[in-house]
């Protein structure tokens, strides 16, 4: 039977991958690249499927979910890779997928790497330990506008926890959710979300041009973020030692 790689990519291009990571992807006989739950810099898989000397197939989220372009490899192939943008376990997909792979009677190996959900509070300057419930911000739908993501970042600042807020994306229609957008309707939602509250935004983590903001709700929403990936912070108190690591990214 086959081994399945799950190999992650880091918040980099393909200069973020390990040593390890590299010799994973040229020992494996078909590689796959998914660019939903994240998006490498422009030309990072074209340049690694170079470097390889191999192609790097892309999977769009119906070809992933489906498990079946990755099952048709392993029952072909003895090493079959999948490149994932962030850390592959991320992603609760990628535990489906690796679930559906020891079913069918496959192995599978991991290789870690960098990920948003732990390197936007690092960059911020954030203790991890502080996060509550991770949170996810969908795009605004005809008849979908949950109410539980804004919910959710209350009853985290309710037990005294910073909240991750990760933003919704969908690279195959160019559409990515962006933190003005996002910052606007946390400002249209009301209680508890009031024009002072403190918010912060991180942008690019891990690339050449991370930026970072932080100040009130009604401030920060009216900055220019650049183009993305953008997640947002919504802090609850914080520790002198946080107040002070922000504060560098403070807009007056």
């Amino acid at each position: 039977m086959g081994e399945l790689w799950f190999v992650g990519l880091g918040l980099g291009d393909e200069r973020s991958l390990s040593e390890r990571a590299v010799g994973a992807l040229a020992a494996c006989d078909r590689l796959f690249a998914e660019e939903y739950t994240a998006v490498a810099p422009a030309g990072t898989v074209e340049r690694l499927a170079a470097r390889l000397g191999r192609p790097i197939e892309r999977l769009d989220r119906a070809a992933l979910e489906s498990e079946r372009p990755i099952l048709e490899a392993l029952a072909a192939h003895p090493r079959v890779a999948l490149l994932v943008v962030g850390d592959p376990f991320a992603a609760t997909t990628h535990v489906a997928l690796r679930l559906a792979a020891e079913r069918a009677g496959h192995a599978w190996r991991y290789e870690p790497a960098a990920s948003i959900v732990s390197a936007a509070a690092g960059f911020l300057g954030l203790q991890h330990y502080r996060f509550g419930r991770l949170v996810s911000l969908p795009f605004l739908a005809p008849g979908f506008a949950p109410r539980s993501p804004f919910e959710q970042v209350a009853a985290n600042r309710e037990r005294d926890l910073h909240s991750l807020v990760l933003l919704d994306l969908r690279p195959a229609e160019g559409r990515y959710l962006g933190a003005a957008e996002a910052l606007g309707r946390f400002r249209d939602h009301g209680p508890p979300f009031d024009p002072t509250l403190p918010v912060a935004v991180a942008a690019r983590v891990g690339r050449d041009d991370a930026a970072g903001w932080f100040g009130p709700l009604a401030i920060v929403a009216e900055a220019d973020f650049g183009p993305p990936p953008h997640v947002v912070v919504v802090p609850a108190s914080l520790h002198f030692e946080e107040a002070e690591a922000v504060e560098r990214y403070r807009l007056r």
